[in-house]
């Protein structure tokens, strides 16, 4: 099934372009979560995001006409076994929209795009504190690699 995909509130769906002074905020946002600084400018994405090879594919979740979060995807590569993955970079639900079903749903969105770029495997890392993203990765049926920082994979030949 491609995108877009209905959730119970609203739908996950490929950015638009339209959409990247929305991103760019949520992006901002997950960077304060986290102490960090974000210099990401619009221009920036539509660089990276909106060109005919893109470096990175976002999803965006729209609910009740508003998107409320996103999630970015970047190409990886096992290339010994020419085994093709992405990698879940960012992953972002307004506070007032968690614990909906969102982020599971941006999740699955990402599970049919690795599959639509052809991806065997998709992999995230998350901050050594952070268990609450830990628990949640693993609850959603990702494997925890021994790495450090915490890096999980899930099979997408499911």
């Amino acid at each position: 099934m491609p995108l877009p995909l209905q959730f119970k509130t609203g739908v996950i769906r490929d950015a638009r372009e339209s959409d990247v002074e929305r991103i760019v905020q949520m992006v901002s946002q997950l960077a304060d979560h986290h102490h960090d600084k974000a210099s990401l400018s619009a221009d920036d994405l539509v660089r990276d995001g909106f060109c005919e090879h893109p470096w990175v594919y976002v999803l965006v979740a729209e609910a009740m006409g508003q998107l409320v979060g996103c999630a970015a995807l970047y190409r990886l590569i096992q290339l010994q076994s020419a085994n093709r993955g992405v990698d879940l970079h960012h992953l972002f639900v307004e506070p007032s929209f968690r614990g909906s079903g969102i982020g599971v749903a941006l999740v699955e969105g990402c599970k049919l795009k690795g599959s639509e770029l052809n991806c065997r495997f998709m992999k995230v890392g998350t901050d050594p504190e952070n268990l609450e993203a830990q628990a949640f990765y693993r609850a959603i049926g990702f494997d925890r690699q021994n790495s450090y920082p915490p890096r999980f994979v899930l099979d997408l030949d499911d």
